[in-house]
């Protein structure tokens, strides 16, 4: 006689919740700040064409973390839904607020009736007039929502990263500066330790041997110190506060390519 076994629909709840956590946690984190330029996305993503930041309308971007078929084909949605409501009414009524509904709506869905959850985590941003009329929205795998404020952090180690922008953060900087920032709380997760086989004999030197560790090597971080992304890791973009006056377009969302990040990256004289 086969023996079954009886699961709450609680447990079952909470079994779902634990599997779509790791799937996100093992994900590289995305930070979203807002600064005095606009809004800043920055996310530790090696790959040159699977993006986790794009543009959804005029003025609201979107981030994510998680699976990425499951990802993108959320932010496909969002896309035909604000193309088909700025059509329809007017494009003034396509917001960031009405997007995040929508994808709580599916994200709750999926969690409740489907099989397995989406392995997701979403943001979605819209860039106002001043810093104060910004919107960002923070949407997880269960369809709960939330309405931030400053900035969000998902996926990864979130916590460190998190510590590390209440540390740094700054409403009154520029792009520069706010990607600098975000760079550095990303990288807060990346702790430079010395290699195997290079413990120190006590008098500074590596055992086994009279050349330096690598650790110590000259432009290479010392042990305990912090190994900051480079632009080859990263993938970043603005919406932009003011598009029409910058660039002569009403479209804020923008791409920061990589020599430009690199650029900036090096230090306030890139800026």
């Amino acid at each position: 006689m086969t023996q079954q076994f009886y699961v709450s629909p609680e447990q079952l709840m909470k079994d779902r919740a634990d599997f779509a956590r790791k799937g996100i946690a093992r994900g590289r984190s995305v930070v979203v700040l807002t600064c005095r330029d606009g809004i800043a996305l920055v996310a530790e993503n090696p790959s040159p064409s699977l993006h986790k930041l794009g543009e959804i309308y005029d003025r609201i971007g979107f981030a994510a973390v998680g699976k990425y078929n499951e990802f993108e084909s959320l932010r496909q949605a969002g896309v035909r839904f604000a193309d088909v409501r700025g059509y329809s009414y007017s494009r003034d009524d396509v917001t960031a607020r009405g997007l995040a509904s929508v994808y709580a709506q599916s994200l709750g869905s999926v969690f409740t009736t489907e099989g397995k959850p989406f392995e997701v985590e979403l943001a979605v941003a819209e860039v106002g007039p001043e810093p104060y009329a910004d919107h960002l929205y923070r949407l997880t795998f269960d369809g709960s929502i939330a309405d931030e404020s400053n900035y969000v952090v998902m996926g990864g180690q979130a916590d460190v990263v998190n510590e590390a922008l209440a540390r740094t953060w700054n409403q009154e900087t520029g792009f520069p500066e706010a990607i600098r920032t975000a760079v550095a709380a990303l990288s807060a997760t990346r702790i430079a330790t010395a290699p195997s086989g290079a413990a120190s004999n006590g008098n500074g030197s590596a055992s086994g041997g009279s050349a330096p560790s690598a650790a110590g090597a000259v432009g290479e971080p010392a042990q305990g110190e912090t190994d900051q992304l480079g632009a080859g890791l990263l993938e970043v973009a603005v919406l932009d506060r003011s598009p029409l006056s910058s660039r002569g377009t009403v479209r804020a969302f923008r791409r920061i390519n990589t020599v430009e990040l690199d650029r900036l990256l090096s230090g306030p004289e890139g800026d």
